[in-house]
């Protein structure tokens, strides 16, 4: 136990803290975190993924890896949730925030600092590629799944189109593989918005999460928990052994994997009123509980 006292406290305790900071900012001055989600969402996080593929020696070939192991990841665990919640006959919209809360990881506020303190940029560069995917995806199936049948497959399909980093992957190749060098007026901009992409993202966990509250429905908490927690990394373990990832792409890979709920998800619960107090109270039991999963999942990737 304290071998994985230094992994806590030199990779997971920074991000706690700076969570905390949002978390007592919201408490004391009742910020609107939307502004600021919105912000990082648009313009902070498409810098940051211009800037990883372009200066990362990653190819087209080991990106189309590494989301296709994202979004199998990502339906397997939904596919072992939609079983679970045909055995247990949830109502429609329990069953669509089972879904939700099972399938879709905190690959950004939690998943891409974790991967920057713990392994680096080159690790960063690959995770950054599995948040690209998991925001595809809550933004397109997602929003199919939190509206409960009633969207189409177009309108899931304009979800993911609304995804701003998704233009960054084919400017961010085109320039390296062009070996096009930006000025630095154009340069530096990208260098100062990509910085400030993770500390903001920490910040937005903690404004969001301040708010909510462990959910009423005790019995199937530990079910998503175990499906979030447990199985995904589970799952992308057995993914990237016959993928044959190695190196900075199993790391990245498996702690994507191994994140807690997304919060993004609290947004669609509200939005479509898809059981909001079980997804909030979900999302704030997988984070507080995440270090004692990821913790060990450190020690084995050798952080």
């Amino acid at each position: 136990m304290t071998a994985f006292l230094p992994l806590f406290a030199n990779n997971i305790l920074p991000i706690l803290l700076i969570a905390a900071v949002g978390f007592v900012i919201q408490r004391i001055f009742n910020l609107d975190p939307r502004p600021l989600s919105q912000t990082v969402f648009n313009v902070f996080t498409p810098a940051l993924v211009f800037r990883l593929l372009y200066l990362t020696p990653m190819n087209a070939h080991q990106i189309g890896q590494m989301g296709i192991l994202a979004m199998a990841s990502m339906l397997l665990v939904g596919a072992a949730a939609w079983l679970i919640a045909r055995a247990l006959r949830l109502p429609p919209r329990m069953a669509a925030a089972f879904l939700l809360v099972s399938m879709f990881p905190n690959a950004g506020n939690y998943g891409l600092s974790l991967t920057d303190f713990a392994f680096g940029n080159e690790a960063l560069a690959w995770s950054s590629v599995f948040f690209i995917v998991s925001s595809m995806a809550i933004n397109s199936l997602g929003v199919y799944i939190a509206t409960v049948g009633r969207s189409s497959p177009g309108q899931a399909l304009k979800g993911l189109l609304r995804v701003p980093a998704v233009y960054a992957i084919p400017l961010g190749l085109l320039f390296r593989y062009a070996q096009l060098e930006l000025p630095a007026p154009l340069w530096r901009p990208i260098e100062l918005l990509s910085d400030a992409t993770i500390p903001s993202m920490i910040i937005i966990l903690g404004l969001q999460i301040s708010k909510a509250t462990f959910p009423r429905e005790n019995g199937l908490l530990p079910i998503a928990l175990g499906l979030r927690l447990l199985f995904s990394p589970a799952i992308a373990f057995v993914l990237v052994r016959l993928m044959g990832f190695q190196g900075p792409a199993l790391q990245a890979s498996l702690i994507e994997a191994a994140m807690p709920t997304a919060v993004l998800t609290s947004v669609l619960a509200l939005e479509f009123d898809v059981e909001p107090d079980f997804v909030s109270g979900t999302i704030l039991a997988s984070t507080l509980l995440s270090p004692l999963t990821i913790t060990p999942l450190l020690a084995i990737l050798g952080a």
